[in-house]
Parts: C-alpha cells; structure tokens; sequence
C-alpha cells in the first residue's frame, strides 16, 4: 500500500473484505450486478498498490516479473468481473 495513503494495513484489510464480498455477490443473482460494479471499482482502486509494489519490489523480495505478469491481469479482471455482472 503507498504510504500516502492514511491506515495503510486497514486499507489492506478493508480491500480485503470488499473483494471476499464482491466474489460472493457475484454467486447470487440478486446482488450481481451490485457486486460486479463494487468489485470493477474496487479493481480500478488497488491498480496504483499494485504499481506502487512494483516500484518497491526488491524491497518486499518479490521476483519483478511476477509483479511486471500481475499489472495485464487487472484489466482482464475487470472484463471477467464486467461480463459476470451483465
């Protein structure tokens, strides 16, 4: 998580939740579309961690071209999430 950001590890956790609940909200009819809506913002929201852990990567001993790998995935994300959501 940047460190601008205020509670960073509340913000990991909250992001956490959000995205538990989303997937689960995608398995009922009744709140998919709800659920699909919150999960492709909350999916926009984390992009900037997920740069952000890419620029700090020696620092969290994480392998460069598994987080490089992770950064495409997000888009193809939102598109799943968007087309289980219609």
């Amino acid at each position: 998580m940047p460190p601008a950001l205020p509670a960073p590890r509340l913000l990991v956790l909250l992001s956490g939740a959000a995205e538990v609940a989303g997937g689960l909200g995608l398995l009922l009819p009744a709140t998919r579309r709800w659920a699909a809506w919150g999960l492709l913002a909350l999916l926009l929201a984390v992009f900037p961690a997920n740069v952000y852990m890419l620029q700090i990567h020696e620092q969290l001993h994480l392998p460069a071209w598994a987080l490089w790998a992770r950064l495409p995935l997000q888009p193809l994300l939102m598109w799943w999430v968007w087309r289980v959501g219609r």
